[in-house]
């Protein structure tokens, strides 16, 4: 497991998300005590007065907007404050960064570890997300899998094994 799938894992685990059906944008923030709005401008998440508040754009559907809602979230935990007086080149990293979390926010690896047979259909009905997003993310789950297969399920055992009573 990469540092963002362990971080997903923890952070899942310590707020009782064990199943699909937690995985939405109302159940999280509210968790995460962040207001939504939707608007007609791009998604972002800012922080005004004490409270965080993250504006979804209101022209996609629900899946894009559960996706968008996945990569603001990692602005969220890991790229508080202002991007406005960082490089091109930073912003672009957090960006990409944040683009990475959202596959693994939306679609965890620990809940893909569970299912029996894995194809992108499944990912995008299981999960509420797009085609393109499910094929990334399948993508990125078999190549791990096939990157260090004795590693990888050595890691994954001990989630499995947490997970499987709340799974079900």
């Amino acid at each position: 497991m990469d540092n963002t799938e362990r971080y997903i894992y923890k952070l899942y685990k310590s707020i009782d998300v064990s199943s699909r059906d937690h995985l939405s944008i109302d159940c999280l923030s509210s968790i995460f005590d962040i207001d939504i709005r939707t608007w007609e401008y791009t998604s972002e998440l800012v922080h005004y007065k004490g409270k965080y508040k993250m504006f979804i754009n209101e022209n996609l559907n629900k899946r894009q907007q559960w996706q968008d809602f996945g990569h603001e979230i990692c602005h969220y935990f890991w790229h508080r404050g202002t991007q406005r007086y960082l490089s091109q080149m930073y912003i672009d990293y957090q960006e990409h960064k944040a683009d990475y979390f959202a596959y693994h926010f939306c679609v965890p690896t620990f809940m893909l570890a569970k299912l029996r047979e894995v194809n992108v259909y499944k990912i995008m009905n299981l999960f509420n997300v797009e085609f393109d997003f499910a094929l990334r993310r399948l993508e990125m789950y078999k190549n791990k899998l096939l990157e260090g297969r004795i590693i990888w399920q050595e890691g994954m055992s001990d989630i499995v094994a947490e997970t499987s009573t709340k799974w079900r």
